[in-house]
């Protein structure tokens, strides 16, 4: 290849500069010696510094687990926590060269607990070295990290078969853990799979041949790892570039920089903005030293445009003749990465490339089964569960399938609340079923009904525990406005359950849907000009917050009926709370179901200072002040 001709005179190696760069991960079930194997790469390829050395050497002491030994595993279990338990736990990175290549190494978590850390190791890599140990073969935790490499792309897999010496370097024993993982890997799309039967502790045809598997004609690791081509089909890809920050260094000048995700782009090519479908030519692009004539994938640039279009950080710049898909409808695989379960119909926030937006799963097809890729049903996802489901996004994303390009097929859900990472995804396909409906145009709108009623429309949401006070207070504040002539509806969470929402139980995943039921229908109110009265526990900060952003700013105020725990139980109006402590009523809030009091609410109501017809008289003064009483 080119590179070979940029060799150094005197050794015949690549400048490091030169030098195309792999980045790969270990990964498999625990203890399986994956750290070890990258320790002894380091090793072996003489990149442990004399002071690492040294430490090393009097960490094996206190920590090692190969008697008098140096132990390799340190090298990479740097958390004292991972030290002192044996295990890894962080992701670990380790850059090292050899004469022919560079890389980068994700040494990845093996225990189940710590699956997502895994999966965010192997979103950044093009190439999996799956190790095994040859005592125990194929285990669980080696299956779903496999099913996650080909969920995220990495189409180059090692079989790395560990710790042959301690089965005497049996041929029959490697010989039968390859057919069982080839025949549990038959399904997925990797496009090769190279088993290699090693010994991490003492080098076994890691960086070279050993002696003891005379049976054995493929290549080391090593050999492997500085051949196997990664880079070509991402070349060969369609131009993709996520716009990550819109520069004006001028008054005359306006790029857009951002990482060439696939693709090549030269000066003098058409490219399109994916979500408006505007299309532009390319007059400029700057790289990291200067102007350049032409850029490839991974390349961080500046694009300037001939014509003056709109574009914005998130937008996808792409290859007019072969264009992202934009849709606010898809299916994907979601690797579920929180302690708390996925709910269907809970709002997250999204980011697909640079672009932010709001999500929900409207559905989860199924749940994946690690152990024999069988289809499972599934209400929920939990913690490293992997599903199938569809999603909905406030506004249309520019995307590719997945399988298509990694790049700008991924995504990942954040939690409203917490700010933390709860999934990652990969987008299969477009969900095209609505493609044919359209809003159909009404004689009047919400701004005219609401002149005809003389009041500005808006949803009052009352929130609280059961037993707080909630219906008592929105029907005394009905009777008033009722009374004064605006025009109201009161949804009453009861009410509700008789009619749309009669076929939900009290599961988490059941509260979500209810409250986005309720949800919708008010916001139908609110367009039809009343103001709307919600009276519904709605447990979940999520939930409130998926309704406020159905409609305008000024259209939503959340009311927190304020009573102690205490209280509602002691006024227990229904019952519910003798049976829920009796153990009769499952799921019930405030006992064996959580409740979120609202962190910022529009309006606190403390219903043992006042009576209801007096808390209902401040939410009038609230609305009269607010101007939606005219």
């Amino acid at each position: 290849m080119e590179m070979l001709d940029r060799r150094d005179a005197s050794t015949g190696d690549i400048p490091v500069a030169s030098k195309d760069l792999l980045r790969f991960l270990t990964c498999g079930s625990v203890d399986d010696g994956k750290s070890t194997l990258i320790g002894r790469l380091l090793y072996d390829t003489k990149l442990i510094l004399e002071d690492h050395m040294a430490t090393l050497e009097s960490d094996s002491r206190k920590f090692g687990t190969t008697g008098d030994e140096v132990d390799l595993a340190l090298l990479l279990d740097g958390l004292e926590a991972e030290r002192e338990q044996g295990i890894t736990i962080d992701v670990a990175y380790r850059f090292f060269a050899t004469g022919r290549r560079s890389f980068i190494v994700a040494d990845t978590p093996g225990h189940e607990q710590y699956t997502r850390n895994m999966a965010t190791g192997a979103s950044n890599t093009e190439f999996a070295v799956l190790v095994l140990d040859a005592r125990a073969g194929l285990r669980t935790q080696t299956q779903r990290h496999s099913i996650i490499c080909s969920l995220l792309g990495i189409c180059h897999i090692v079989l790395a078969v560990n710790k042959m010496d301690l089965v005497g370097h049996d041929k029959e024993v490697f010989d039968r853990i390859v057919r069982d993982y080839v025949a549990f890997a038959d399904s997925l799309p990797f496009t090769s799979v190279v088993p290699v039967p090693i010994s991490a502790r003492f080098g076994d045809n890691v960086t070279s041949r050993s002696p003891n598997t005379p049976w054995y004609d493929g290549p080391t690791l090593l050999e492997h790892l500085e051949t196997v081509d990664i880079e070509s089909h991402v070349m060969a890809k369609p131009f993709r570039l996520a716009v990550q920050r819109v520069n004006r260094p001028s008054a005359d000048c306006r790029g857009f920089a951002g990482r060439i995700a696939s693709g090549r782009v030269h000066t003098g090519d058409q490219i399109v903005v994916a979500r408006g479908g505007t299309v532009s030519t390319v007059s400029r692009i700057m790289g990291v030293d200067g102007d350049v004539e032409e850029a490839g994938a991974g390349d961080i640039v500046t694009v300037e445009l001939a014509e003056n279009i709109d574009v914005a950080r998130g937008d996808l710049l792409g290859d007019p003749r072969e264009r992202p898909v934009v849709a606010d409808q898809f299916a994907a695989h979601i690797i579920w990465m929180a302690e708390e379960p996925l709910l269907p119909g809970r709002s997250y926030l999204m980011r697909v490339g640079t672009a932010w937006t709001l999500a929900s799963v409207s559905a989860i097809k199924h749940k994946i089964d690690v152990a024999d890729m069988t289809h499972l049903a599934a209400p929920t996802l939990s913690l490293n569960d992997i599903g199938v489901c569809n999603l909905s996004t406030s506004v249309p994303v520019a995307f590719d399938p997945y399988e298509e390009n990694r790049e700008t097929g991924c995504f990942i859900l954040v939690d409203r609340e917490t700010d933390h990472t709860v999934g990652a995804g990969m987008i299969s396909f477009a969900l095209r079923r609505a493609t044919n409906i359209h809003h159909e145009p009404l004689a009047a709108d919400k701004s005219l009904r609401a002149h005809m009623k003389h009041q500005n429309p808006c949803i009052l949401w009352f929130t609280g525990l059961s037993g707080s006070g909630k219906s008592t207070i929105a029907r005394a504040l009905e009777d008033r406005l009722t009374g004064a002539g605006y025009h109201t509806y009161m949804l009453d969470g009861d009410n509700l359950r008789h009619g749309i929402n009669r076929d939900l139980g009290f599961t988490d995943a059941d509260r979500v849907e209810n409250i986005r039921r309720a949800g919708e229908v008010a916001k139908l109110f609110v367009d039809s000009g009343l103001i709307v009265l919600c009276a519904l526990i709605s447990p979940f900060r999520a939930g409130r917050h998926m309704v406020r952003d159905l409609v305008e700013d000024d259209e939503f105020f959340e009311v927190f009926v304020e009573t102690p725990l205490e209280e509602c139980m002691r006024r227990d109006p229904k019952g519910l709370y003798l049976k829920a402590k009796s153990g009769a009523l499952k799921n019930f809030t405030g006992v064996d179901s959580p409740y979120e009091v609202p962190e910022h609410p529009d309006l606190t109501l403390h219903t043992l200072e006042a009576s209801p017809e007096a808390l209902a008289e401040i939410v009038l003064r609230r609305l009269r002040d607010t101007g939606h009483l005219l």
